[in-house]
């Protein structure tokens, strides 16, 4: 029986979009973040649209989930094509400054242009976009330096856009997670669902899971030491020799008590908190002359170790200080009256 595809455009979402399509006439610059483990998957594809000549710099967080020389073979990739990725760990502030320094040249390119038509600089106005659960609230919190708007790693925490004074010279609006209305690619669907970038109620765990263990093995095939071997390690299962489908039955005998779907939902979630290691799902298509970009081999050999089953979580206090509510903003919005005049 064919399974019904991977669709979630909640109305949150809808409004949220028409919105932010008014409040784009107002921005001058967009920082559009994506997830560093399928940056592919993870690009709408109406930023074009959106991005009209407005100035836009790339965000890639998550990098702390991918392997080091992986993320600069995607730079690699991405100058190709004439973009400049940002890599962040904005759960733990790593590339936070080169994003605001980002911000803040573009700004002055807007600004410059104002002058030149003998217009005065004003403060620049920046929106944070992309898929939901890629991590723009936490980005937003650390160019802050604060805690003022909700993050947790689950699609759908933000739900209204809101305007913020990151400075002086800078305000930055805070918007809901956006998808497209319609998810044609479904190959790009699972990875979301894989990656908790889409709301759960659009697809069935047990079906992501076996699918996540075919994208394993066939990333694995390709380059054979990428991949490393979390999941033997983690449930002393290998699945080299077996479907997806296959291998979470038989890890949902051996470890679950026949529990399929509690297998598949904890075999999601340690991929989600790296606990099979430092695990993506795409890599940069290989268009590029082989000096180009570093040998997969090298790239494999620079990431994180899986964490056996049986070891406490590292990742539980990071997870749960993320999820801690956020602190109240005694200002409230002082940005909106400002972009609205």
């Amino acid at each position: 029986m064919t399974s019904p595809p991977i669709q979630w455009y909640p109305g949150h979402i809808a409004k949220a979009e028409r919105s932010l399509l008014e409040q784009l006439k107002k921005v001058d610059v967009v920082l559009e973040v994506r997830d560093a483990r399928i940056p592919l998957a993870t690009q709408h594809p109406q930023i074009g649209q959106w991005l009209a000549n407005k100035e836009h710099a790339l965000v890639m967080n998550r990098m702390d989930m991918i392997p080091v020389r992986l993320q600069q073979s995607w730079r690699t990739w991405f100058e190709q094509q004439g973009e400049v990725a940002y890599f962040t760990d904005a759960n733990h502030g790593k590339g936070i400054e080169a994003v605001a320094k980002a911000a803040q040249v573009l700004g002055e390119k807007m600004n410059q242009r104002r002058r030149d038509r003998g217009m005065l600089p004003r403060p620049v106005r920046a929106v944070v976009i992309g898929f939901p659960n890629v991590g723009k609230s936490a980005l937003i919190n650390r160019l802050l330096k604060r805690r003022v708007v909700e993050s947790a790693r689950r699609p759908g925490v933000t739900r209204q856009l809101r305007w913020i004074r990151i400075s002086p010279e800078l305000e930055l609006l805070d918007a809901p997670g956006i998808l497209p209305s319609k998810l044609n690619n479904q190959a790009a669907a699972l990875k979301l669902a894989i990656c908790d970038d889409i709301g759960e109620a659009a697809y069935d765990n047990q079906r992501v899971a076996s699918a996540f263990i075919d994208l394993w093995k066939q990333l694995a095939d390709t380059v054979p030491a990428l991949m490393g071997n979390g999941l033997e390690t983690r449930y002393g299962l290998s699945p080299s020799e077996v479907t997806g489908e296959s291998y979470l039955a038989l890890l949902s005998e051996r470890r679950y008590q026949n529990d399929t779907e509690r297998a598949a939902r904890q075999l999601l979630n340690d991929f989600r908190k790296g606990l099979l290691g430092n695990v993506p799902l795409e890599l940069p298509p290989l268009e590029l002359p082989p000096l180009e970009l570093p040998s997969w081999e090298a790239i494999a050999t620079d990431r994180e170790s899986p964490v056996p089953d049986s070891e406490i979580d590292p990742v539980e206090a990071a997870i749960a200080a993320d999820q801690e509510s956020p602190e109240s903003d005694p200002e409230g919005d002082p940005v909106a009256e400002a972009v609205e005049s």
